[in-house]
């Protein structure tokens, strides 16, 4: 396990101690590679960080086992497992078509407040070009992922491109380390083109950015995980 997984910026246990919340900053941690397949994850131990019962750890262990990303095993305990190459392949398989729903299902038109958001998540994204890291490459995409999360007005819809966000997020921080330079391009010209869609309050062509980008990061995975 990587050191000071207190380090990261959506960690503030202080702040909200419910479920969601160790959730959230459970799943950043394994998205950040701050616990890694074969890491043990301890009721006991993350109460005791988080200040709460077990109970609300345990059930935001049992949400992320619904993901995939961890699960329990007899004599060891919950541990961080990766997915399968079949398994990151349908994630972004079902990703690139809720990408098409997400301005033809009850979207939520884009406000000016979206568009100074995507544009301070550029400035922070044109850091990347010279003071590459992949931590905060991966936050940028967190903090971009709620934005759109937050413009798609079908529950349902919400809630399955959310799961599919953080599966398919697990794979980014290995992808980035081997390929800043392209990675951080790539990122720069995904929020250009949501820009351009905020600003013209096309949240149909929002989607279909997403697409377009979705289905480069698939390339990028298939060429670093998914060969035989």
């Amino acid at each position: 396990m990587r050191d000071d997984p207190d380090q990261t910026a959506a960690d503030a246990p202080e702040q909200k101690t419910d479920a969601s919340a160790i959730q959230k900053i459970l799943l950043e941690r394994i998205c950040l590679l701050q616990y890694q397949p074969g890491d043990q994850l301890k009721e006991a131990e993350l109460a005791r960080e988080f200040g709460v019962s077990r109970t609300p750890v345990r059930d935001a262990l049992n949400r992320i086992s619904h993901l995939g990303l961890i699960e329990s095993r007899n004599g060891v305990g919950t541990v961080v497992v990766g997915l399968s190459r079949e398994q990151i392949f349908h994630v972004y398989e079902v990703r690139l078509e809720l990408a098409a729903l997400i301005g033809r299902l009850s979207a939520i038109p884009t406000e000016p407040g979206h568009q100074q958001a995507l544009e301070g998540l550029l400035e922070r994204a044109e850091v990347l070009r010279n003071q590459f890291d992949a931590d905060d490459y991966v936050l940028i995409n967190h903090e971009l992922n709620e934005l759109i999360a937050g413009m798609i007005g079908n529950s349902i819809l919400r809630a399955m491109w959310l799961q599919t966000y953080v599966q398919a997020a697990s794979t980014w921080h290995r992808v980035a380390e081997v390929m800043r330079d392209e990675v951080a391009q790539s990122l720069i010209e995904e929020l250009t083109d949501l820009i351009t869609a905020a600003r013209n309050r096309d949240i149909e062509a929002l989607g279909y950015v997403q697409r377009v980008h979705i289905n480069y990061g698939f390339a990028k995975v298939r060429e670093l995980f998914l060969q035989p």
